[in-house]
């Protein structure tokens, strides 16, 4: 696809970036639309994941066929099932008619599960069906029904997981997982940061009848840096809250502080160096590797200055300890050093060591070791897998 021809995707769809994450997972999502082929969406919470399924079915060619989006997290477990595919009357004891289920009502078009990773195990027997065979049957009804529907599902949770713990079951994951699309992280798109926030207050302008607010250079880096858990929709949030709140609306760093919850502020601190802070161009992993080996530097100079020291030569000179400051999970001595100066460990290496000694204080906790490295659960998972750390306590 080109950029003219993504463009003309977003602006149909309201979304705005120019992130090549981003235009990849458009094209992406166009690429497949044509077939009827499932399709997993993954990312945080707040990321945007809702746009895709939109893009899929308007390209399709279920395109002039009904489109339905259930949250699957938001129904109760006792009803999900009769959601889905329906039931006769008298199933159950509210069920006084009968009821037709969205894969009855969306046959011939497409179906959005959001928060499929919700759905309770026995609900996850009955989706799999009808993704193999077409096939449901209603609750309370003996009679199969056909039907001919194109599922798009989403989630936020790490799935492979969820797999390891029973939550999930793993054949329904690769039968949705047919493509999948991974939305990128706000934190990840940080160009597109500054474009996201003016929109947003642009509209709480026209919506509250006041000026669009303004950052200024020191406002925007700080906006750039911060950690955003909750993604584009905590962005959102916050920019509605300074429209609201603030009669100045040009926004200082100081002003812009007083919105941003201080455990997004710390885990920018700890991702970055001072003299590194405004590279925004600069992601989590290249940032942990950078304090990795400025680290890994200054302990071969207290090496080299303590074997002068020991053979009489002049006393060490500190090490500036502001020059940087370093990622908690590094303050504890490794258990074992690294390989000689003369074959120097490779990023891997690092990443890995890094890794095995985060896992090991949080004894096993993939969750605490996830917090404390900067990763998502997901990403560390992946690379406990790829580095066969799966053993370690």
């Amino acid at each position: 696809m080109t950029i003219q021809e993504i463009q003309t995707i977003k602006q149909r769809f309201g979304i705005i970036g120019m992130s090549p994450a981003l235009n990849r997972d458009i094209e992406i999502a166009v690429q497949v639309a044509m077939t009827d082929l499932s399709v997993l969406i993954t990312g945080e919470s707040g990321v945007g994941k809702e746009f895709f399924p939109q893009i899929i079915h308007a390209n399709s060619a279920r395109k002039h066929g009904p489109y339905f989006a259930v949250n699957c997290g938001a129904i109760p477990e006792g009803t999900i099932d009769s959601e889905l595919f329906g039931h006769e009357k008298g199933a159950f004891t509210d069920a006084k008619n009968d009821r037709r289920g969205y894969f009855e009502i969306a046959d011939g078009g497409t179906l959005f599960l959001d928060e499929v990773g919700e759905l309770p195990l026995s609900t996850q027997v009955r989706l799999l069906r009808v993704l193999e065979t077409g096939e449901f049957i209603k609750m309370g009804a003996s009679k199969v029904q056909k039907t001919n529907v194109r599922v798009v599902a989403a989630t936020n949770l790490d799935i492979p997981k969820a797999i390891s713990e029973g939550r999930f079951r793993e054949d329904l994951y690769y039968r949705l997982n047919s493509v999948e699309i991974k939305v990128p992280a706000l934190r990840e798109r940080k160009d597109d940061i500054p474009l996201l926030f003016r929109k947003f207050s642009v509209d709480f302008a026209e919506r509250y009848k006041m000026p669009p607010l303004r950052l200024n250079d020191e406002a925007t880096r700080l906006l750039q840096s911060y950690y955003w858990s909750g993604n584009i929709r905590q962005l959102k949030n916050v920019a509605e809250q300074i429209s609201v709140m603030e009669k100045d609306h040009d926004i200082t760093a100081d002003t812009l502080r007083k919105y941003l919850p201080d455990n997004g502020l710390q885990r920018s601190i700890i991702l970055a160096s001072p003299k590194e802070s405004t590279d925004t161009f600069m992601n989590e992993r290249e940032l942990l590797y950078k304090v990795l080996f400025d680290m890994k530097r200054d302990m071969t100079e207290m090496r080299q200055q303590l074997n002068g020291l020991l053979a009489g030569n002049t006393p060490p000179q500190p090490i500036n300890k502001n020059e940087y400051q370093t990622v908690e999970v590094l303050h504890e001595e490794p258990k074992e050093s690294f390989e000689s100066e003369e074959h120097p460990p490779t990023l891997e290496d690092i990443e890995r060591d890094t890794i095995r000694r985060a896992l090991t204080r949080a004894k096993g906790n993939r969750k605490s070791a996830a917090q404390e490295l900067g990763f998502s659960e997901r990403t560390l998972y992946r690379k406990i897998k790829e580095y066969g750390l799966t053993n370690e306590k």
